[in-house]
C-alpha cells in the first residue's frame, strides 16, 4: 500500500528522509532521473574553457550535498575519471547509487548535510549543492558553507543551484499559503518541512564573503498561455578566493 506524508509522521521517522525515501522507490510525486543534470553538464563545459582539466581529472575529488541516485558523480566520474564522496539524507537514494556506481571510485554515505562533513580540510576540488540546502535553516545553511569553505582546496569551486523567488508566482503563492518561521522559506505541502526560496542579492552576499561569483544561470518564467508553469531556478558558479 503506497503511504503519503502522514503515514511517515505517525510512524516516527524523519518526514523529509521519509518522503525522498518514498520517491526513490516509488517516484510518486517528482520525476527523478537516471541522467545528470543539464546545468551541471553546462557548468563542466564551462569549467573546460576556463581552465582546462586542472579541477576535472582523476587525481581530484568531488563532494556532492544532497547526492540522490549518484547521477552527478557517476557522470564526473566516468567523463573525467574524478573520485568523488555523495551524502544524502534517503537510504534508498544511497543504495541506488551504490548499486550504480559499481566500478567507479565514489563513496556514498546516508547522513544528513546540517551535520559537520567527516573530510579532511582542503581536500575537494568541486562541492556541488544542487537543489539540497534550500532545505534547511538560516543557521544550518551558515554552517554547511563555513563546511564547504573549509573543505574545499585553494581556488576550488562550488555550483550551487536552488530555487529563485525572483518573478516566480509558485514560490510566492507557497509563502503566501504555507510560511515559515523565517523569512522567504514555507512549509512544502507535500514534504512537511521548510524550503527556502532564494532571491538572487540573498544569494550573491551569502556567497561574496567567500567565493569569487563568475557566472549566474537563471531559468526562464516558463510561462504557458501568460500564467506561470513551472519554479524558478538559479545556478551560481562560484570560486574559493
Amino acid at each position: 500500500m503506497k503511504k503519503n506524508f502522514r503515514h511517515y509522521k505517525r510512524e516516527g521517522k524523519k518526514p523529509v528522509a521519509g518522503f525522498w525515501n518514498k520517491e526513490y522507490q516509488y517516484a510518486q510525486n517528482l520525476a527523478l532521473s537516471d541522467n545528470p543534470s543539464e546545468d551541471l553538464i553546462k557548468f563542466t563545459r564551462w569549467l573546460i574553457r576556463e581552465s582546462g582539466q586542472r579541477v576535472l581529472h582523476k587525481h581530484n575529488s568531488v563532494l556532492d550535498l544532497g547526492a540522490g541516485n549518484g547521477r552527478n558523480l557517476i557522470y564526473l566520474a566516468k567523463e573525467f575519471g574524478m573520485n568523488g564522496v555523495g551524502y544524502d539524507i534517503a537510504r534508498e537514494a544511497i543504495n541506488q547509487a551504490l548499486t550504480n556506481s559499481k566500478g567507479l571510485d565514489l563513496t556514498y554515505q546516508v547522513r544528513s548535510i546540517a551535520e559537520p562533513l567527516p573530510l579532511a580540510t582542503a581536500s575537494q576540488a568541486l562541492v556541488l549543492d544542487m537543489m539540497t540546502s534550500h532545505f534547511l535553516t538560516t543557521p544550518e545553511r551558515a554552517k554547511v558553507l563555513n563546511e564547504i569553505v573549509r573543505v574545499l582546496k585553494s581556488g576550488g569551486y562550488l555550483f550551487i543551484k536552488t530555487f529563485l523567488l525572483d518573478e516566480d508566482e509558485h514560490a510566492k503563492r507557497l509563502l503566501r499559503e504555507h510560511p515559515a518561521d523565517e523569512p522567504g522559506s514555507y512549509i512544502h505541502p507535500k514534504i512537511g518541512v521548510a524550503e527556502h526560496a532564494f532571491n538572487e542579492r540573498e544569494l550573491i552576499d551569502l556567497l561574496a564573503p567567500h567565493f569569487t561569483i563568475h557566472k549566474i544561470v537563471k531559468s526562464h518564467r516558463h510561462l504557458i498561455r501568460g500564467r506561470p508553469a513551472k519554479r524558478r531556478s538559479i545556478c551560481v558558479y562560484g570560486q574559493l578566493h
